[in-house]
């Protein structure tokens, strides 16, 4: 009748608000997922020094014309003996010009460190080594290693880490390690190691010449390392 109020229907809005708020959640939902299958939204942070190719995550170190590349994660016992083994003979092949040596430190043992990520702490360190002063990559590199902690065990603290940087030469980069400035980067870089023939999946180390990954168990002794790229 004319006249009388129009009557709301509460029931019809409250079905319209709800569609509408099911939708927003969707909308949210498949940006979520979206970003984690995409490794979170992006790699983080990138090191950017003339020494460092970004896109592979190689520490570049030396000028020659054939080139090897090393992933290594500074809590792999293996890593360490392959540097003990091997450390003098790839440098002198850096150092008469032989080769471009690429130090892709990489994390694949987080899990051995009691949750405080020493794999990935680490490798960050070291290209906050690298950004600071290239020159000081390698003794960092080998630094590390003499103070390597055992597996299982927390590793190291930033602050041992930052020490070894100092008496590698490198000071000011508090900020860069204690923050994890690099770390989205390193877990990047990580996934995209390649794989030893053979192999189920990535470890380390992981040797490859001239853009090729060879099995550790071909490398000759290393007196003889310069017969891979004759």
């Amino acid at each position: 009748m004319a006249g009388q109020p129009r009557k709301v229907n509460w029931f019809a809005i409250w079905v319209s608000v709800g569609v509408v708020v099911a939708l927003v959640l969707v909308a949210w939902l498949v940006i979520a997922l979206n970003n984690q299958s995409q490794g979170g939204g992006g790699t983080g942070e990138t090191p950017k020094a003339s020494n460092i190719n970004s896109e592979t995550g190689a520490i570049l170190v030396g000028t020659g014309a054939s080139t090897m590349d090393t992933y290594i994660d500074f809590m792999c016992p293996i890593c360490n003996q392959f540097e003990q083994a091997y450390g003098d003979a790839i440098q002198g092949l850096v150092d008469d010009s032989t080769i471009t040596l690429g130090i892709h430190p990489i994390a694949i043992l987080d899990h051995s460190s009691q949750g405080t990520k020493y794999s990935t702490r680490a490798a960050n360190a070291m290209y906050c080594v690298a950004v600071a002063d290239a020159q000081a990559a390698v003794p960092f590199m080998r630094a590390m290693y003499a103070s390597q902690p055992q597996e299982g065990s927390t590793g190291l603290t930033d602050a041992q880490i930052l020490q070894i940087a100092s008496t590698a030469g490198v000071t000011g980069i508090d900020d860069c390690v204690n923050s994890g400035k690099y770390s989205d980067y390193v877990t990047t870089m990580t996934q995209k190691t390649p794989v030893q023939p053979g192999a189920s999946g990535i470890g380390t180390p992981t040797i490859a010449i001239n853009g090729k990954v060879i099995a550790n168990s071909t490398l000759p002794q290393p007196a003889d390392l310069a017969s891979l790229f004759q």
